[in-house]
């Protein structure tokens, strides 16, 4: 179960309570659900009680309770709390959590870097004006792709002649000179720097993070910092986990296998519930068992057989926390997408493209999405190298919306 699909289910629910009397109040056109966050309870949250409270003439925690009444029977629900002043709170059944998992990882591979981008055009129309400065300019840039991202048309214009040097850090402006009517302006913290200058010491890719990254309202740090190759400099952070979904790509064709396909998912999804666990193995691969030496003395076998169970069917806690993680991030990434086109505000995904290399290179460490030593390819190495991709994907589309490149190789 998707947010978007508990969203349809809490939609169903207040429309059900109208219908039934129970609440008195409109029908939302839409209800917003995300992740719980820290602190919080259970897998997702929703504040819709306290959006109804008002027209309702109820408390919120009582709009609440006739809401949770209408869900707790709903499919892929396993238990809804409420907590604070009314949030409701859902926990999925585990059936319903891994194959939300198993549809994400699927979605993601299917839409590519443009997974989290609008289905199509909103009709929505934006006029984009700053300044001749360069970060007004890039930060205008970066607002424009992800308007369009989210189904915008756009159009960006500059108060006098664009700089020269602008287009060789990707920005683009559609006419100049003073509108005909006064529009809001793209006004950040100047960057105190010529895009010539900027190009000079830091190349386009690291410039434009430069500006992008820090809020509008704060200075951009335009340094040697965004130069060093280590994993305290955020934005080779993030390139650098790009660039290792990438390698365990290559890698795992090196050693004959691919990521799991979306049946391969479904069907671990499906297992899940049920304890079930393995999937074929990949064509032309020995069955476990088969092969290996007998269990040194002393050491109690598999239950069952007579090998040792391999180490990739031990559940390893470190390794689903990591993985666990990760997911939610990658759930979390439309939401960004959104937030940062509604408010203009880049640097909300830099942040997430951060979060998101972390929490992937931390998955890397310890859930090892290849093999190693002795270890074959198996279903368990499938699935985590399908959500490495994953990852690397969301950071690769993270990246060209924010106008810098995403290499293979770093």
């Amino acid at each position: 179960m998707t947010p978007a699909d508990l969203s349809r289910t809490v939609l169903r629910a207040v429309r059900r309570a109208v219908d039934e009397d129970a609440l008195r109040a409109p029908v939302p056109a839409r209800v917003r659900v995300e992740r719980t966050r820290p602190g919080g309870s259970g897998d997702y949250a929703c504040a819709v009680a306290l959006q109804l409270a008002g027209p309702a003439a109820l408390p919120a925690r009582e709009v609440a309770g006739i809401l949770r009444e209408r869900m707790t029977a709903a499919p892929g629900v396993g238990r809804v709390e409420i907590t604070g002043p009314g949030f409701l709170n859902f926990h999925l059944d585990d059936a319903a959590e891994a194959a939300a998992r198993a549809a994400l990882v699927h979605e993601t591979g299917r839409r590519g870097i443009r997974y989290g981008w609008a289905d199509g055009p909103t009709g929505q129309v934006h006029q984009l004006h700053h300044r001749r400065e360069v970060r007004a300019a890039v930060v205008a840039d970066a607002v424009a792709r992800l308007l369009r991202a989210r189904g915008a048309l756009v159009r960006t214009t500059c108060e006098e002649a664009p700089d020269p040097d602008w287009a060789r850090l990707g920005v683009t402006v559609d006419a100049y000179g003073r509108p005909p009517a006064p529009l809001r302006e793209t006004r950040p913290v100047p960057a105190g720097a010529t895009a010539g200058e900027l190009l000079e010491r830091l190349g386009p890719d690291a410039a434009r993070w430069g500006l992008l990254r820090p809020a509008t309202h704060d200075r951009a740090p335009l340094d040697g910092s965004l130069l060093v190759q280590a994993e305290g400099n955020p934005l080779f952070l993030v390139r650098y986990a790009h660039a290792r979904a990438r390698a365990l790509t290559r890698g795992a064709r090196l050693l004959g296998f691919t990521a799991a396909s979306p049946q391969e998912l479904s069907s671990v999804a499906e297992e899940a519930s049920a304890g079930a666990g393995e999937l074929p193995p990949v064509a032309g691969e020995r069955p476990a068992s088969e092969g290996k030496p007998p269990a040194p003395a002393g050491e109690r076998p598999a239950s069952g057989e007579g090998t040792p169970a391999p180490a990739e069917q031990i559940p390893d806690p470190a390794g689903e926390r990591s993985a666990s993680a990760l997911h939610t991030l990658l759930a979390d990434h439309p939401g960004v997408l959104a937030d940062a086109a509604r408010h203009q505000a880049p640097d909300r995904l830099a942040r997430h493209l951060e979060t998101v290399a972390a929490a992937f290179l931390d998955f890397h460490d310890t859930a090892r999405p290849l093999p190693v030593g002795d270890e074959k390819p198996s279903a368990a190495h499938r699935s985590r190298l399908a959500l490495a991709e994953a990852a690397g994907t969301v950071l690769a589309g993270g990246l060209a919306l924010l106008g810098i490149s995403a290499p293979e190789h770093l």
